[in-house]
C-alpha cells in the first residue's frame, strides 16, 4: 500500500453573497468569502461570530442532569464532605481535573483527585481508585472526562455509598451507569445549544452552575467569589488538544482563554512555555509544542505531574515539572518514531485491509500508539487501529477518515471487544489477543460496507483561487481575525496556479522553504515535512496554502504555510 494522493476541493462560491456581507460588516471579499463557506452567511451570525462575548455563553443548567449535580455539590460543600475528583490521563482530562480541583477548593471544599495510569489502569473510572476514594473518607466523586461507560464502577460506588456525579462528552453506549447525575451533552434529551464540548468544557459549564447557585443561596456573603474566568486558559488548553469543533461555544472559551495562555500568569503554563520555547501562544502552538509537552506525562510517566504543573505555584518545583516534562516528551518522540516506522513497515508487507489498517505488536508502547494511528491516517487515509499487545491482552487506539464514525464501528465490531470507547474520529478499545484476527475481519468488513474508493482519498477544501496580488498584509492581517482555528473553524486556505518556484531549500532536515513568484509579486513559502519533495520543484506548480504573518527579527511579512503543491498544468 502506498501513501495517497490529495484530492483538491473547492468549497462552492457566491459572488453575490460574498459581496454583500463584506458591504454590510466593512469587510474585505477574501474575509467574506471565507465567512460564508463556514455557514456564517448573514451579517447578524457573521457579527456574532467575529464579536463572540462570555456573556454569550448558553445556560449550563441545560446540560442534562446539571441541576442534580450541582445541588449535591452543594451539599457536600455545605456539610464539608469530601470530593473526590478522577479525570483522564490525557491534555482534556488533565485540565479539567485541574479546573475542577483548583475551583472547587476555592469554593471552599475539600477535594483531592485521582489521574489513572494508562499503563495498569487503563481508560476510564478505576475501581481501585473508587475504593481508594471511599477509604479516604469521601462521599461524592467527581469523575471529568470520562465515566459515561462506567457501569461497573458505577455499581461499585453505590455499594461503597458513594454518590458519583459523572462528567463527560463521550458518545454515551446504549446502557448508561447507574449514576447519581450524569452531566454530558450527547445524552438524550440534551437542551445545551452546543453538544460538542471537550470534558474541561463541561467542567467548566459545571462551575458556572455551582457558583450561581453558591451565589443564590448566600454562600459567598461571609467568603470570597472565585473569578471563573481565570480558569479559561485550562479550558482552552484542553479545548484544543480534543480537537473537538472551534465554532460555537468553544470557539468563544478558546478565544478568551488563548488570551490567558499567552499571558503565561499561571506557573504551570509560564513554565511549559519556556521550556517548549514557546512566546506567542496560538491554537498552533498549543496543539504542536505546549499540549504534547502536558500529554508526554500521560504517555511515559505519570499524568498526575501534569495536574500538579497546572496547579503548582512558585518557581522551583514548577520549573523541575516542566523540565521533566519536556524530556518526557523527547521520549515519546523517540518512541513515536520506532513505532512509525515498523507500522509503515507492516503496512508495506500487506498486513493489512484494503479499507483499514488494524496493527498489532507486543513491543509497541500504549503511550504512543494513538499518534502512530493518526499519522498513518495521514499517510494511508484509512481508518486505523493500533494495538499494543501484552500477557495476552491487546490496548488499542483508533483514528478515522471523514465520514467514518469509529465509535459506532466500534459498536458493530464489539463482539471481539472486551471494551471500547470515543468519539467519531477517534476511540480505545481492548480485546484479547486471540480475538486480534478476528476483530481485523470485522473492522475491515464493516469498514468496506462503509467506504467507496473516492472515501478513501483525503480531501484538502480550499476557499478558491486567489492571485498572489491579492494577499495584501491588510488583507491576511483580517483573516486571521477569525481564529482561533482549527476542526469546525479550519484556517483559511486558497489556491494560486502556475506560480514559478524560486531557491528552494530544504531546512531543519524534513521541511522546505521557497519563494514563488506570478505578475511581479514575490512571496515565502514554508512545506513542513516536504523535504523529501524538493525535486518537484523544478517547474510552475498550483499550490495550495494557508497565508499567515511570519514575525521574523521584528519585521512581519506575509508568507504562505503549504498544504499542498503540484505541477501546473497551465
Amino acid at each position: 500500500m502506498t501513501a495517497v494522493e490529495k484530492r483538491w476541493v473547492e468549497r462552492p462560491t457566491d459572488a453575490g453573497q460574498t459581496a454583500i456581507l463584506a458591504a454590510e460588516l466593512g469587510l474585505m471579499p477574501l474575509t467574506a468569502r471565507v465567512l460564508i463557506h463556514r455557514g456564517l452567511s448573514t451579517p447578524e451570525v457573521a457579527h456574532g461570530f467575529l464579536h463572540a462575548k462570555l456573556k454569550s455563553l448558553p445556560d449550563p443548567d441545560l446540560l442534562p442532569d446539571m441541576e442534580i449535580a450541582v445541588a449535591r455539590l452543594e451539599q457536600a460543600l455545605v456539610r464539608g464532605e469530601r470530593i473526590a475528583v478522577h479525570g483522564d490521563y490525557d491534555v482534556d482530562g488533565i485540565t479539567g481535573t485541574a479546573l475542577l480541583v483548583e475551583s472547587l477548593r476555592a469554593f471552599g471544599a475539600a477535594v483531592e483527585y485521582h489521574i489513572p495510569s494508562r499503563m495498569t489502569d487503563g481508560y476510564g473510572l478505576s475501581g481501585e481508585a473508587i475504593n481508594r476514594a471511599a477509604h479516604a473518607g469521601c462521599s461524592v466523586v467527581l469523575s471529568v472526562d470520562c465515566g459515561v461507560s462506567a457501569q461497573v464502577e458505577a455499581d461499585l460506588a453505590n455499594e461503597l455509598g458513594l454518590d458519583l456525579i459523572v462528567t463527560d462528552h463521550h458518545q454515551p453506549p446504549e446502557q448508561l451507569p447507574a449514576c447519581f447525575a450524569l452531566v454530558n451533552p450527547h445524552l438524550p434529551g440534551n437542551r445545551f445549544p452546543w453538544p460538542d464540548l471537550a470534558g474541561v468544557g463541561v467542567a467548566f459549564f459545571l462551575l458556572l452552575s455551582l457558583r450561581r447557585r453558591l451565589r443564590a443561596n448566600g454562600w459567598f456573603s461571609e467568603r470570597s467569589e472565585p473569578d471563573l474566568r481565570q480558569g479559561l486558559d485550562l479550558v482552552a488548553l484542553g479545548t484544543i488538544a480534543e480537537m473537538v469543533p472551534l465554532g460555537g461555544v468553544n470557539r468563544i472559551l478558546v478565544r478568551f482563554g488563548l488570551q490567558l495562555l499567552d499571558q503565561g500568569q499561571r506557573p504551570g503554563i509560564a513554565a511549559l512555555k519556556r521550556v517548549a520555547e514557546v512566546t506567542k501562544v496560538t491554537c498552533g502552538t498549543v496543539g504542536f509544542r505546549l499540549a504534547p509537552r502536558l500529554n508526554a506525562a500521560g504517555r511515559v510517566d505519570d499524568a498526575t505531574l501534569g495536574v500538579k504543573l497546572m496547579l503548582g505555584a512558585g518557581d522551583g518545583p514548577i520549573v523541575e515539572l516542566a523540565a521533566h516534562l519536556d524530556c518526557c516528551n523527547r521520549e515519546r518522540q523517540q518512541l513515536e518514531e520506532l513505532t512509525l516506522h515498523e507500522a509503515i513497515a507492516a503496512v508495506e508487507e500487506g498486513g493489512s485491509g484494503k479499507h483499514s489498517l488494524v496493527l498489532a505488536a507486543e513491543d509497541w508502547h500504549p503511550g504512543v500508539i494513538g499518534i502512530v494511528a493518526s499519522r498513518l491516517v495521514e499517510r494511508y487515509y484509512r481508518p486505523t487501529v493500533m494495538i499494543a499487545l501484552a500477557d495476552g491482552a491487546g490496548k488499542g487506539s483508533a483514528r478515522s477518515v471523514h465520514g467514518f464514525h469509529l465509535f459506532a464501528a466500534l459498536g458493530r465490531a464489539a463482539s471481539s471487544l472486551d471494551s471500547f470507547g470515543g468519539h467519531a474520529a477517534a476511540a480505545g478499545l481492548s480485546l484479547k489477543a486471540e480475538r486480534v484476527d478476528d476483530f481485523r475481519h470485522d473492522f475491515e468488513r464493516i469498514a468496506a460496507a462503509e467506504l467507496n474508493a473516492d472515501d478513501l482519498i483525503p480531501r484538502l477544501e480550499y476557499d478558491g483561487e486567489v492571485d498572489l496580488a491579492e494577499l495584501q498584509m491588510s488583507a491576511v492581517v483580517q483573516l486571521a481575525e477569525l481564529a482561533p482555528f482549527g476542526i469546525g473553524n479550519p484556517q483559511p486556505s486558497f489556491v494560486c496556479r502556475n506560480l514559478e518556484p524560486i531557491s528552494p531549500q530544504i531546512v531543519g532536515e524534513k521541511h522546505l522553504r521557497f519563494k514563488v513568484s506570478s505578475g511581479g509579486v514575490q512571496l515565502g513559502c514554508i512545506a513542513f515535512g516536504m523535504a523529501d519533495r524538493f525535486d518537484q520543484l523544478q517547474g510552475p506548480i498550483d499550490l495550495l496554502f494557508r497565508p499567515e504573518i511570519n514575525s521574523f527579527r521584528g519585521r512581519d511579512s506575509v508568507q504562505l504555510q503549504v498544504a499542498d503543491f503540484r505541477a501546473s498544468l497551465a
